[in-house]
């Protein structure tokens, strides 16, 4: 148990950088083993995500190695190399590595063995499965469809292992099965043309994401036709680049709730200008919700502040293309001063955990008023008491818990170290900002 520091209606005035993004990392790891050259990358994140998709990847043949810029910052240098096992690969509780990773395996030689915690057996990996299987990959799962499998690769030195060609995939509980087939398109012999066929498709954002990365990367990537969730990705073109990693500004959420609990400014330094991160949407939510958002322009980023009086405002919102959001958004519903609703999520229901009954029981488990439904958390702020905050080895649950800890005196937050998914060093981090009661 980790004591959320307590600050109460105390200003701050903060300045803090953000590691790199886990999403724009990944994707950046699994396009420069495909490309034809060595990639540099500056400033990747370093987390437990991270570090399983290097591993995985160094498993399969890639080389990665890690230097120290003149500044200080971390450089990764990715050359590609032939891929191929045998290998057996952790893919943690990581959704990127666990979708991501098997298809860069049907493209090597050999039997890859992918394995993981125990939720990832419970998380959907079939439509990616499928996919594969029907693109003439061998996948031994035992008609289950979920982790653990073994891909028997049908690399050959001649040519790549998969032809191409149109594949059609159910994305609606995860825009990862998507992403994860469209990341090795250049690779296959023909192109890829992915089709989802489902009735929904969540967080946009992440897919407009992957298109952006496929072409900074020499990818030609088609349009989709209106209406339609259909992108051809043509055979071939992937170069090595010189790319440095943007801002995770999803892991701003929390830092910048310390100005909308608590009173006075945080500013995060090199919010992007442009971006198809999912959490440049807190501009608006955040603005929605009484903050007042200012941006100081640098070049091709700028630093992002908001400045709030510390009365939170709730909000009616849908959040389906930016669910990851949703826990650092409950947590200041259950702070505001009028009841919230945010709508659109049920695809949460599969992430580390059940997202939607997990914020229910421990806000409820607090004091709060939170009712859920199959797609919905409708929140009436209570007022909340000191307890244990559980996290479900839920990395945003743990932020979560430490927003209302600021407000909250005797929040406990459990397995606060969850958060090194995506934030290392979080709780020494979150201490030295708002512990002690100090600006």
């Amino acid at each position: 148990m980790w004591r959320a520091p307590y600050r109460g209606k105390r200003p701050v005035n903060l300045t803090v950088e953000i590691p790199g993004s886990k999403s724009v990392t990944n994707r950046a790891l699994i396009l420069a083993s495909l490309a034809s050259s060595p990639t540099t990358l500056h400033k990747p994140l370093v987390s437990r995500d991270s570090e399983l998709m290097v591993a995985g990847l160094r498993g399969l043949g890639v080389r990665i190695d890690e230097s120290t810029a003149p500044d200080g910052h971390l450089i990764w240098t990715i050359t590609p190399q032939p891929l191929r096992g045998p290998v057996s690969i952790d893919v943690g509780n990581a959704g990127t590595v666990m979708r991501f990773l098997p298809p860069v395996a049907a493209l090597a030689q050999g039997l890859i063995h992918f394995d993981g915690d125990p939720r990832s057996h419970e998380r959907p990996l079939g439509p990616v499965i499928a996919a594969l299987e029907a693109l003439g990959t061998s996948i031994e799962h035992g008609g289950k469809y979920r982790l653990p499998i073994t891909i028997n690769g049908g690399a050959t030195n001649s040519q790549p292992a998969i032809r191409g060609g149109v594949v059609e995939i159910d994305a609606s509980s995860s825009s990862q099965f998507l992403s994860a087939l469209m990341l090795i398109g250049p690779a296959t012999r023909e192109g890829i043309t992915v089709r989802h066929v489902g009735s929904s498709l969540p967080s946009m954002p992440h897919i407009e994401m992957t298109v952006q990365m496929l072409r900074s990367f020499g990818a030609t990537v088609s349009e989709p036709v209106a209406g339609t969730y259909e992108w051809k990705i043509s055979a071939g073109g992937l170069v090595g680049q010189d790319l440095t990693i943007e801002p995770d500004l999803s892991n701003a959420a929390p830092f910048l709730s310390i100005a909308m609990v608590c009173g006075g400014s945080v500013t995060i330094k090199d919010w992007p200008s442009q971006t198809t991160q999912p959490g440049d949407q807190l501009r608006e939510i955040l603005t929605r919700m009484g903050g007042v958002v200012t941006h100081t322009q640098r070049g091709n980023t700028s630093d992002l502040t908001v400045t709030s009086s510390g009365h939170i405002r709730g909000i009616d919102i849908d959040l389906h293309d930016v669910g990851e959001l949703t826990p650092a958004i409950a947590a200041l519903a259950a702070l505001a001063d009028s009841p919230s609703s945010l709508r659109g999520i049920a695809h949460l229901r599969l992430h580390e955990t059940d997202r939607l009954t997990a914020l229910t029981s421990e806000i409820n488990r607090l004091g709060g008023s939170v009712r859920e439904e199959e797609s919905a958390l409708h929140i009436t702020p209570a007022p909340l008491h000191g307890g244990e905050f559980h996290t479900y080895d839920d990395h945003r649950l743990a932020t979560a818990g430490a927003v209302i800890g600021l407000l909250t005196e005797g929040v406990s937050v459990e397995n606060i170290e969850t958060t090194r998914k995506t934030l290392p060093n979080f709780a020494s981090m979150w201490s030295e900002l708002v512990g002690g009661g100090q600006n």
